[in-house]
């Protein structure tokens, strides 16, 4: 079974699929509501022109919408990274301004990745499994920092990666 590596596997379109449902119909009926808001209500009571109210009523629609998936996002991605998924929620309802998803993406902890063998969560900055000590990312073979699969020698103590019999970097890639 292949580990991808969290800093070459980022895709934008992975992410945008943790997006729930739920988030984008509110998104959309948000975005709907702030509409309403502005063209029906506020233009019967504030007499401005048609554009003001296009240009704040879209606007402030893209926003609240805008932050409406952000929670969805947060709800999928925090369970997946060990996170309270109801706490983050929480606060980027309560910490409004956008302060809520930022705390969150400033502290939000790595991904976390299952070992092959005994399929315990582990820490995607781990080289051996916690519980059953199989690798699950690539090491030397002498001094066991972590190296990329591309990597012809340690970075850190400069042994030949090759020299081992299946390079160590490979073996947690089951090659």
């Amino acid at each position: 079974m292949a580990r991808s590596d969290s800093s070459s596997s980022f895709s934008v379109s992975e992410e945008l699929k943790l997006i729930p449902r739920w988030s984008i119909v509110l998104a959309f009926v948000a975005f709907i509501g702030i509409q309403y808001l502005f063209f029906f209500v506020m233009h019967q009571q504030h007499r401005s022109p048609m554009p003001v109210h296009i240009y704040f009523g879209t606007s402030w629609g893209a926003l609240v919408a805008g932050y409406v998936l952000m929670i969805g996002y947060i709800s999928e991605d925090a369970p997946r990274r060990n996170m309270g998924k109801w706490l983050w929620i929480l606060l980027c309802i309560i910490l409004q301004g956008g302060i809520g998803p930022v705390i969150y993406f400033l502290l939000r902890q790595p991904i976390l990745s299952q070992c092959p063998c005994c399929g315990t969560r582990v820490d995607s900055n781990f080289n051996y499994c916690p519980q059953c000590a199989h690798r699950v990312a690539p090491n030397c073979g002498v001094c066991h920092e972590s190296v990329r699969i591309s990597d012809l020698y340690c970075t850190n103590c400069g042994h030949n990666l090759a020299e081992d019999n299946t390079p160590a970097r490979l073996r947690a890639y089951g090659v």
